[in-house]
């Protein structure tokens, strides 16, 4: 199903401009690089790019508010963070209308989005009175041994497109919580919803009287990236993308001994099991795989199912997908908005043709749409493909809705399916026998950093730390102990004995 109207560029340029006015934002206007929609693939403003001057003056201002912001209450720095969670609670639907207008999501997936960053508001004002440390038994008599965290420095956060807000705000209100200063460069295909998280900040800042340099943005190309990665200003850099960009800015910060927090690439899979209530798993599966058309770092894209089952689900997830509506995602009826941009359909036309060459087949799905009424965006079905054996193409991750669908006989051949791939971020099963579930939790079963039971792969809950194993690169944002990667510890040994004991029974002297 095809929405044939979309909104022309004209409407979705005023509607952008309105809601940034609401917001209080300023645009930086220029000729450096274009703010475009993936609606209609056209131009909306021209904005001006940080220079490398600026780029250097921000991280200075950062670093020098970390100095006053570190030694401010934690409960008083939680404040702040709260009064950005009451912002964004009011200005949640402008929000939105951005996140949709510069990434291209339904309604109701921007609308989530932006509820995800007031929870993580909500989450990091708690935690401003939770830093806690411990005390541990010394082994030494009058003495006291203890362990405390402390403030870092200043974070950069590099942030991709399809999550915009969100990931800036699991990072955000996390550091600032922990007495961190933060600058950030988002990805330049969304300066807008930048913008206007930045101006939001910034009013909350000025509501509570907190230096307004604790956070600085930075909009450009990936020469700003890269100087934040190679500054030894920035304690701890925190980028999400590609692998590829991991890997290259992984040993580069390394080489300066600072700390990196990587969220990479997911090749995500499900195991659907004999035994699995098969309406709870087409709900969990097409959501998963179409949803954000296919670019969510933990979009479904592999499908392991078990041969009994594996012609009747295939026919019904075939069934469904062929009534997904495409189209603009301002319509309420529509649940797949376009790809961000004509190459990553270039991308996802190339894997398929890839996977035909290899012997799948392709079972609904991945034409291109309303390419007559929108020349230069890229709306597209999201595609299934049956394959007979994990080959290469299957083993990499294309940003895109592609789900591959494999049979298997034993859990154990699903399980080594499963995890034959580079990457390791999210996964689910789906069964109703508890054996089967507990293999797929433990350490025999799933390697990756997310594993979830009966749900899909996507729809992560602030609560738990997120990220993954392997080439997505290790790190953990958001909730659980994800706090203690934006802090430093230091163990501290009191003696109040009177005597000067040494450790290990040591004497000297």
């Amino acid at each position: 199903m095809t929405s044939t109207a979309l909104p022309s560029t004209d409407d979705l340029r005023a509607r952008a401009r309105a809601r940034l006015d609401a917001i209080g934002v300023r645009i930086p206007e220029g000729s450096d690089f274009p703010a475009r929609t993936p609606l209609t693939g056209e131009r909306l403003f021209g904005l001006r790019a940080a220079t490398a001057a600026d780029t250097e003056r921000a991280v200075a201002e950062a670093r020098a508010a970390f100095l006053t912001w570190r030694s401010t209450p934690a409960p008083h720095r939680g404040e702040l963070v709260r009064r950005l969670g009451e912002l964004l609670r009011e200005h949640k639907s402008d929000l939105a209308d951005l996140v949709t207008i510069e990434a291209g999501k339904i309604r109701s997936e921007s609308l989530g989005e932006v509820q995800e960053m007031i929870d993580i508001c909500d989450f990091a004002v708690g935690l401003s009175r939770q830093l806690y440390g411990r005390t541990i038994a010394s082994e030494r008599p009058g003495h006291r041994l203890a362990e405390t965290w402390h403030p870092l420095g200043v974070v950069g956060v590099i942030s991709a497109f399809n999550f915009p807000a969100a990931v800036w705000s699991w990072n955000t209100a996390v550091a600032l919580a922990c007495g961190d200063t933060v600058v950030w460069k988002p990805s330049e295909l969304t300066p807008l919803t930048s913008l206007a998280c930045d101006r939001l900040l910034a009013r909350a800042a000025d509501d509570i009287g907190a230096p307004p340099a604790v956070h600085r943005l930075l909009l450009g190309d990936r020469s700003v990236g890269r100087q934040l990665v190679d500054d030894p200003r920035i304690a701890l850099l925190s980028a999400t993308g590609s692998t590829r960009m991991g890997r290259e800015t992984a040993p580069r910060v390394a080489a300066r001994l600072g700390r990196s927090l990587l969220e990479l690439g997911g090749n995500n899979a499900a195991i659907v099991a004999p035994s699995a209530d098969l309406d709870l798993a087409v709900q969990g599966i097409v959501f998963a795989a179409a949803g954000t058309a296919g670019q969510r770092c933990t979009t479904l894209r592999r499908l392991l199912v078990h041969r009994d089952v594996a012609e009747t689900l295939t026919a019904r997830l075939v069934a469904a997908y062929r009534t997904l509506p495409v189209g603009d995602p301002f319509d309420d009826r529509t649940l797949v908005g376009p790809l961000i941009s004509l190459p990553a359909l270039e991308e996802m036309d190339g894997a398929l043709a890839r996977a035909r060459a290899a012997g799948g087949e392709i079972l609904a799905g991945g034409r291109r749409r309303l390419a007559d009424a929108a020349p230069g965006a890229a709306y597209c079905e999201p595609a299934l493909v049956r394959v007979e054996e994990q080959f290469d193409v299957v083993r990499e991750e294309t940003f895109a809705p592609i789900l591959y669908v494999l049979a298997y006989d034993t859990l154990e051949e699903a399980l080594a399916l499963h995890n034959d791939v580079p990457q390791g971020l999210s996964s689910s099963i789906f069964t109703r026998d508890q054996r089967e579930a507990e293999v797929f939790l433990s350490a025999a079963g799933s390697d990756c950093g997310i594993a979830n039971v009966n749900i899909g792969t996507s729809g992560a809950e602030i609560g738990g730390a997120f990220g993954g194993e392997k080439d997505t690169g290790g790190g953990r944002e958001s909730g659980s102990d994800a706090w203690k990667s934006y802090m430093r510890s230091a163990t501290s040994t009191v003696n109040y004995s009177g005597e000067l004991s040494l450790a290990q029974n040591v004497s000297f002297l």
